[in-house]
């Protein structure tokens, strides 16, 4: 996916969630699939400075863990309903591991759900991705823009947003633009290809079982 084409995605939010813009027949193919092409190089100005990194546990931690993961992405939901779950009381929650999610956009659904998980700042961030993966086989299989948006607006009412600061966090082509640009720097940077993907203190992984991730952070933090 160029730039040109990712950037164009953020630029039709406000049609796309009125409805209007053209829904292709392969959407649901693209939500399947878990590789990711890789993105040219930001040649733009955009201004990426205001985009939050999404992070739980200790900053000082020995280990940091970068998740790139879509919304849209099956495997992404069974590893945040499985394996993540362990990662988080093993060592983020014990203060081995500081863990930084970044999302991936394979399609404007992916990229709308990014910003309904923002909408309720860092504070709740989390909690909403929770919900938005969660419902991933309900909202994502909707068949057209603006039942995906209603499915998402849901998600967001049922983590305590109205809809205003729904259609706010929605229409705000500005933030989806400075979106897709700090995406594509950041998988650039670290090679990104496949989600989930993970960087580990500086190393970019591929998906692995969850007894793998304990072996690598173990070694990564001397507890080996």
């Amino acid at each position: 996916m160029n730039r040109n084409s990712i950037i164009a995605i953020a630029a039709v939010v406000v049609v796309a969630i009125g409805g209007y813009f053209f829904w292709s027949q392969n959407q649901s193919a693209v939500a399947q699939s878990t590789q990711v092409e890789t993105p040219d190089a930001p040649t733009s100005d955009t201004d990426t400075s205001g985009v939050v990194e999404m992070t739980l546990g200790d900053a000082d931690a020995p280990v940091t863990i970068i998740e790139y993961a879509s919304f849209t992405c099956p495997h992404c939901k069974t590893f945040h309903e499985g394996a993540f779950k362990q990662l988080k009381a093993d060592y983020i929650d014990t203060g081995k591991v500081h863990f930084i999610y970044r999302e991936v956009y394979f399609d404007r659904p992916g990229l709308w759900a990014g910003m309904v998980a923002r909408c309720g700042g860092s504070d709740r961030y989390f909690g909403i991705a929770d919900l938005i993966y969660q419902t991933q086989g309900e909202w994502a299989r909707e068949n057209s823009p603006a039942a995906i948006a209603e499915g998402l607006r849901r998600i967001g009412r049922t983590a305590g947003l109205n809809d205003d600061e729904l259609n706010a966090c929605l229409q705000d082509a500005e933030k989806a633009e400075a979106l897709v640009a700090a995406y594509e720097a950041n998988a650039n940077a670290d090679g990104i290809r496949s989600t989930p993907s993970f960087v580990i203190n500086g190393t970019t992984y591929s998906n692995m079982a969850y007894s793998e991730f304990q072996r690598i952070i173990d070694e990564a933090a001397g507890d080996s």
